[in-house]
C-alpha cells in the first residue's frame, strides 16, 4: 500500500477526443506548482485519474500548492495498492478506518456511507453489494462509533476498483475548478490598483488564459508606492495565473494632455480610450488575443453601456469584461478570497482617479468625443508614441 493524493478533474472530462490536450496542460501546471516544494513530487496520468506522489506522504505543503491550479475539482489523500480479492480488501479497509480516525482510541461518534466504484467490470463483487458488506464490517467493527447515514454522512468512504489498482480515500478537498491555465491563449490585462482588475484577471485566468499586465502610471501624480502596489496585485494574480509581464506605461504627458485641451466632463473617456489604444498595441505586440478590463456595468460614469461602447470603438481586439454583472459585493467576496482585497484597498491613488471630473459624462455620444480629440492632433502623437516606446517591463 502507498500513500499519494488523486488529483480529480470535472469540466475537462466532457472534452472528447481532445481531453488529452487539457489532461497533458494541467499535469504540466501541476508540475509547475509544486516545483517550488523543498522535496520533490512526481506526477503522473492514467485514465480518467492524476496522481501526485511524495517520498514522504506529508502533503500540506502540496495541497496548498494544488488548491491555487485551475483545472482541478478536488484532491484527495489517498491510499492505494495493487489489485486484491475482497477479503483482502475488508482487511485494508479496516487498517484505512483505524489509521485514518480511530488510531490511538476515540471516544467520537460518526455516521458514515461507502460508495464502492467498480471501474474494473471484471473484478467478481459488484458494487452494491460491496457497499452492504463493507459497511456491516464496519458496523461490527466499530458499533460505538459508526452509524449510517446515506445522505450527508460525516465520512464519504469512496474505494475505486480500477484495473491496475485500487484506491481508498474519504477526505475531498476542493479545488478551483475552471481551465487549466495554457489551453485558451493569451490575453492583456489592464491592472489598476483598485480590486476589480486583479479579480478580473483571476477569473479570465480561471478559464485557461494566460495574462500579460498593462498598468498606466502618472508620476509625480501617483507616487511609487502606488506602482509597487500594482506589482504586488500581479504577483498574487500570477499565484494562479503563472507568470506575467507587466507593462507599466508612464502616461502623465498623455494625460495632462488630454486635461488641458478636452472638456472636463469627457476627460474620464477620453483618457479611457487612450488607454485602449496603448493596450491594445502592447497586446497585438505580445500575441495576445485580446483585452481584459475589471469594469462592472454601472459602477462608475465611464462604465455605464454608453461609456464603454465609446471606449470599445477605438479597439480591434474583442474586450473582456468578466465582471460585467457582478455587484460590488460579489468582487469583493472574490477579492477576500484570493488574499488580494488587503493590498487592493491600500491608499495609493492611480491614474484614473487623480484626474478624474466632478461631473464625468455618463451617457457620452461617439461623434461629440472623437470632435474633442481633433483639439489634441498634432501633439498626442509624439506623446502618444513616446509612452509606447518607453515601457518598463516587469516580470511578474
Amino acid at each position: 500500500m502507498s500513500e499519494m493524493l488523486l488529483i480529480k478533474y470535472s469540466e475537462i472530462g466532457v472534452k472528447g477526443k481532445n481531453r488529452y490536450v487539457f489532461e497533458d496542460m494541467l499535469v504540466k501546471n501541476i508540475k509547475s506548482a509544486l516545483r517550488v516544494l523543498d522535496n520533490p513530487f512526481s506526477v503522473r496520468k492514467t485514465q480518467g485519474r492524476i496522481y501526485v506522489t511524495y517520498e514522504e506522504p506529508d502533503f500540506d505543503d502540496a495541497v496548498a500548492a494544488l488548491t491555487k491550479v485551475f483545472g482541478i475539482a478536488w484532491i484527495c489523500p489517498v491510499t492505494q495498492m495493487d489489485p486484491v480479492t475482497f477479503e483482502e480488501l475488508k482487511k485494508r479497509v479496516l487498517a484505512y478506518m483505524e489509521k485514518t480516525y480511530f488510531a490511538g482510541g476515540t471516544d467520537k461518534k460518526y455516521t458514515f456511507k461507502v460508495n464502492c466504484r467498480r471501474i474494473d467490470k471484471s473484478y467478481p463483487m459488484e458494487s452494491m453489494n460491496m457497499n452492504m458488506l463493507l459497511g456491516e464490517l464496519l458496523l461490527n467493527e466499530y458499533p460505538e462509533s459508526l452509524s449510517v447515514d446515506v445522505h450527508d454522512p460525516d465520512i464519504m468512504l469512496s474505494i475505486e476498483i480500477r484495473h491496475h489498482d485500487i484506491n481508498i480515500y474519504s477526505v475531498e478537498i476542493e479545488g478551483l475548478n475552471g481551465m487549466p491555465v495554457g489551453t485558451a491563449g493569451k490575453a492583456m490585462l489592464l491592472l489598476s490598483g483598485g480590486i476589480d482588475s486583479p479579480v478580473a484577471g483571476y477569473l479570465v485566468s480561471k478559464r485557461g488564459v494566460n495574462l500579460d499586465a498593462v498598468y498606466f502610471h502618472a508620476p509625480p501624480y501617483t507616487s511609487e508606492r502606488a506602482k509597487q502596489k500594482v506589482v504586488d496585485l500581479a504577483k498574487i494574480i500570477a499565484r494562479y495565473s503563472g507568470p506575467i509581464r507587466l507593462h507599466v506605461v508612464n502616461f502623465t504627458d498623455i494625460q495632462m494632455k488630454i486635461y488641458e485641451t478636452c472638456p472636463h466632463e469627457e476627460l474620464t473617456i477620453i483618457m479611457r480610450r487612450y488607454m485602449m489604444k496603448i493596450a491594445e498595441e502592447l497586446a497585438l505586440k505580445n500575441n495576445c488575443l485580446g483585452l481584459v478590463t475589471g469594469e462592472s456595468i454601472g459602477q462608475v460614469a465611464s462604465q455605464t453601456m454608453y461609456s464603454m461602447l465609446v471606449t470599445n470603438e477605438v479597439c480591434t481586439l474583442p474586450v473582456y469584461r468578466p465582471l460585467c454583472a457582478f455587484d460590488k459585493m460579489d468582487i469583493v467576496a472574490i477579492s477576500e478570497k484570493i488574499d488580494a482585497y488587503e493590498t487592493s484597498i491600500l491608499p495609493y491613488e492611480d491614474c484614473c482617479t487623480i484626474f478624474v471630473a466632478k461631473h464625468p459624462a455618463t451617457k457620452p455620444k461617439l461623434e461629440k468625443i472623437q470632435k474633442s480629440e481633433k483639439l489634441l492632433e498634432g501633439t498626442i502623437e509624439e506623446l502618444y508614441r513616446q509612452a509606447v516606446d518607453t515601457v518598463e517591463i516587469i516580470e511578474i
